[in-house]
């Protein structure tokens, strides 16, 4: 018998030797987090050593997008049957992990044009512009462009997706149906009309915002749920800002490698408002 199978037990509650060790019948740590799996799908094409980075901050990214669309898609589906507290929570978290994606960005500038330049053309067309978890993002937010389905015709189970989101109501429209049963005036043809279409502003959304905002007492549940679509744009802007400002210190005016003019392309993106009449209320209260 050796000294250690003869040693007393430890009795400290606080000793490490007490933390489960065999896992021959239950799941451990990677396992459950399937560790083996997540970090097997880090494959760098080159020998750069920026590379790795360049794939672990997109791979993050797309986990924390996994999150996004998971609450954005919970949250609406309680707005739709008029449930607005527990879609509140949901938002928050939406926000949070916003702020994740946006911080990723901080990680990605310590990469250097030079060291960008080393594997840049070894990934060909792939870009984060082909995401679809990001557009399906966009799509739930509702900024609605038919020309975005393109990239994913290739996957026919992703393309099904996102082409239903397209065509159904957004986050947005989805609020303004609350302001309706509320007994705000919303006409219509903007409750029912065409959901692939982008979104545009509306003069008596505008004054049913107007209406809760000046007494948000009387209809706290819609004012509150307002102020929370201001969060989630105020965070997907500067989502946008970030990768604009990375893009440009890492390629300067390159073309992107999806197609689009990179920069550029990102600059007009900035324009994109999603909930036009929000933003316009602060101006007419």
């Amino acid at each position: 018998m050796s000294q250690a199978d003869s040693a007393p037990p430890n009795t400290n509650p606080d000793a490490p030797e007490r933390a489960y060790s065999d896992f021959t019948r239950s799941l451990s740590y990677g396992d459950y987090l399937r560790i083996d799996t997540l970090t097997s799908a880090h494959q760098p094409v080159t020998q750069a050593h920026d590379e790795h980075l360049f794939i672990a901050v997109h791979h993050i990214s797309e986990v924390w997008l996994n999150l996004i669309v998971q609450e954005l898609r919970a949250a609406m589906t309680l707005l739709s049957a008029g449930v607005t507290d527990a879609p509140l929570k949901m938002l928050s978290r939406v926000v949070r992990a916003q702020e994740q994606m946006t911080n990723a960005w901080e990680v990605l500038k310590t990469m250097t044009p030079a060291d960008y330049l080393q594997f840049r053309s070894a990934f060909g067309r792939a870009s984060g512009f082909q995401s679809a978890q990001y557009r399906m993002m966009e799509f739930l937010l509702g900024n609605r462009n038919a020309t975005l389905l393109r990239p994913h015709q290739h996957r026919p189970d992703l393309y099904g997706l996102l082409e239903a989101a397209l065509n159904a109501p957004s986050l947005y429209d989805l609020a303004l149906r609350l302001l309706s049963e509320r007994g705000l005036a919303i006409a219509p043809s903007v409750l029912e009309r065409d959901f692939a279409q982008p979104y545009v502003q509306n003069d008596e959304v505008l004054a049913a915002w107007l209406t809760v905002y000046r007494d948000p007492e009387r209809y706290w549940d819609v004012y509150e749920l307002a102020e929370k679509l201001i969060d989630v744009e105020d965070n997907f802007r500067r989502w946008r800002f970030n990768h604009l400002t990375t893009v440009e210190r890492t390629i300067g005016f390159k073309t992107g490698s999806g197609g689009t003019s990179g920069v550029g392309y990102l600059r007009k993106a900035l324009d994109t408002v999603l909930f036009p009449e929000l933003w316009q209320v602060r101006t007419e209260l």
